[in-house]
């Protein structure tokens, strides 16, 4: 059985649709592991060792406080695929039936254990004081002329129009904010989606007048644009804008990565630079560099978007990448000390679980250390 295989009828058991010969394959595959086809070598460790290691970390992150956040799909992929950068890719599943887990005891945190990012934003609004969403209460927050703004439940801000949006003479723009630490998603005016990812802003306004749909980012976000024909959907960043009618699509712009990175789910999109132009189709990516140069590529798109569905997914990446990541989610500084060379780590590692379990999965290959002091993590050879 693959992994998709098993997520699939993992589903399907908990929707209670397996079938008797399904629940048995399904329960038959729960103790499996293999390495796949990929030599394992002493710096490894015993694979006895480093097996029960893994599964033992997986056994603390599937717990269900984190259900509300994670899909079981995604919970899954975080059980069933984790690949140890020292030369294996290990196939396994630690889940546990979700009954039985619910009914361990709950593990109380350390008191000094980082825990993971939350849903946490600032909105801020043209001359009136910024509100902080995850304080407020859920319900109609202010009414800005023919807007009506609300918070519901689960870290979901609407706007909606309870007029003709025509009727407004001059834009009224807002501001969200996630801090380091922080996600938000947001429903604009015109029913476009947008899922915020950590350190990142979104400046849009209230209502969509004119002849386009014009929004500032910083950061990192995911969007499902309303279709309009009429009116087409410009993300500008600060040095590209990407356009669009509708479609879904994933743009990172940090400031503190070499790189922007706009990659398509659905539909289509045009990259604007000073110097160039891209067009992107479904499942591929552009990278627009410091250099100025913009290369257009196949995607994992499933990569990309990862960060929305609730796990970090580490593709070949150094440890100065991974540790940007880790930094943004959990709010902590990162230092390096002694000779940190650039092996490359993949692998997927649910976002909600503590730092600690993340970094000491990373330990596991055996080539990278990690000193944690507070909200100080220092990466050692």
């Amino acid at each position: 059985m693959t992994p998709e295989e098993y997520i699939e009828l993992y589903e399907k058991n908990a929707a209670g649709k397996c079938s008797a010969e399904e629940k048995r394959a399904l329960e038959s595959y729960q103790d499996q592991f293999s390495l796949v086809d990929q030599p394992w070598t002493s710096a490894m460790g015993e694979k006895s060792d480093v097996r029960m290691q893994i599964l033992s970390r997986l056994h603390e992150q599937v717990k269900p406080a984190h259900q509300s956040f994670l899909s079981r799909r995604s919970l899954a992929i975080a059980a069933v695929g984790l690949m140890i950068a020292t030369g294996g890719i290990l196939f396994f599943s630690g889940e546990r039936d979700m009954n039985e887990v619910s009914a361990q005891p709950k593990v109380l945190a350390i008191v000094d254990e980082v825990l993971p990012g939350k849903n946490r934003a600032t909105l801020i609004l043209d001359g009136k004081p910024a509100i902080s969403l995850d304080e407020v209460k859920n319900g109609l927050l202010v009414q800005q002329g023919n807007i009506s703004i609300a918070k519901l439940a689960d870290g979901h801000l609407v706007y909606s129009s309870t007029a003709s949006e025509k009727s407004a003479l001059k834009p009224v723009f807002n501001k969200v904010m996630t801090p380091r630490g922080g996600q938000y998603q947001l429903v604009l005016a015109d029913g476009t989606k947008v899922w915020l990812n950590a350190a990142s802003s979104i400046r849009f306004p209230v209502a969509f007048i004119g002849k386009s749909r014009i929004v500032q980012l910083e950061g990192e976000a995911y969007f499902e644009v309303a279709k309009n024909g009429k009116m087409p959907f410009i993300v500008e960043l600060k040095k590209m804008n990407v356009d669009v009618l509708g479609t879904h699509f994933n743009v990172s712009a940090y400031d503190d990565e070499e790189e922007v990175r706009t990659t398509l789910l659905e539909g289509s999109v045009r990259l604007t630079t000073a110097a160039k132009k891209a067009m992107l189709k479904p499942g591929e990516q552009a990278v627009y560099a410091k250099n100025q140069s913009l290369k257009v590529t196949k995607a994992n798109v499933e990569d990309a978007i990862a960060w929305k569905n609730g796990y970090f997914v580490f593709d070949n990446e150094n440890i100065h990448s991974i540790m940007r990541k880790v930094s943004r989610w959990y709010d902590v500084s990162v230092v390096y000390k002694g000779n940190i060379d650039q092996k490359e780590f993949g692998g997927t590692v649910s976002r909600f679980t503590s730092v600690s379990s993340v970094l000491k999965s990373l330990e596991l290959t055996g080539t990278v250390h990690f000193k944690k002091e507070g909200r100080r993590i220092t990466v050692m050879p």
